[in-house]
């Protein structure tokens, strides 16, 4: 019997409870700065567009700031809170999320959620990435062009809420997969690199010839010497 295992049948004896974000988290909608309130320094903030393309589940520091005036009209994500883009031009990006696990307040923009929860962090983020979640977002989302999920909508999202301590084993296999999922791609990158430079070498060397005209010239050089 695996760690999580002897955990859930030791604290979840009846099985693991289910319950809405409604029970576990309050939902904020975020502030109205905009990129190009963006500065060299200052507060730290997230812009839901940068959920996208430039944060993975977690993070610690931000990309980007704004100066201090801005900031304090701003909404704010508390460390270890959820930020989460709910607008999207597709069913796959909306909902997209990221983990705050800085130690300062954040300044988040809008077209953004903040999850304030008493949940692992990790292990919601690990969820709100998950298929069951998928499924229930898909009915919630709104849109043709621009899709959304209100903050309010996601009150009814349903997941398991085990105890701390299995949360935070389920969050250990995670990491886990994820390093090794990280360390074989880039051992993967590094071999096509290689087979792709190979390729080209024997590509190359397997289509240069000499030329007939340096074939007779040759042949009419070797004719003269023996003459």
């Amino acid at each position: 019997m695996s760690n999580l295992e002897e955990l859930i049948e030791r604290l979840c004896p009846d099985g693991v409870e289910y319950k809405t974000l409604g029970d576990v988290a309050t939902i904020s909608r975020g502030g109205n700065f905009q990129k190009k309130d963006f500065t060299e320094q200052g507060k730290p903030c997230i812009h839901y567009g940068q959920i996208y393309t430039r944060y993975g589940l977690f993070t610690d520091n931000t990309l980007t700031f704004i100066n201090d005036e801005c900031f304090a009209k701003q909404k704010y994500a508390e460390p270890n809170d959820i930020i989460m883009a709910v607008t999207s031009e597709n069913i796959e990006d909306i909902c997209k999320c990221v983990a705050w696990l800085g130690t300062e307040k954040v300044a988040v923009s809008g077209h953004s959620a903040i999850i304030h929860h008493s949940l692992d962090p990790k292990y919601l983020a690990y969820f709100f990435h998950s298929q069951h979640f998928f499924n229930q977002k898909r009915r919630l989302a709104h849109g043709t062009k621009v899709m959304e999920v209100t903050p309010d909508t996601l009150k009814s999202i349903q997941l398991p809420v085990p105890p701390l301590e299995v949360q935070r084993e389920i969050v250990r296999i995670l990491d886990n997969f994820t390093f090794l999922t990280t360390e074989l791609a880039a051992e993967l990158a590094a071999e096509l690199a290689a087979r792709q430079k190979q390729y080209e070498y024997y590509r190359d060397l397997l289509l240069t010839f000499k030329s007939n005209e340096s074939t007779i010239l040759n042949e009419r050089t070797n004719e003269r010497t023996r003459a």
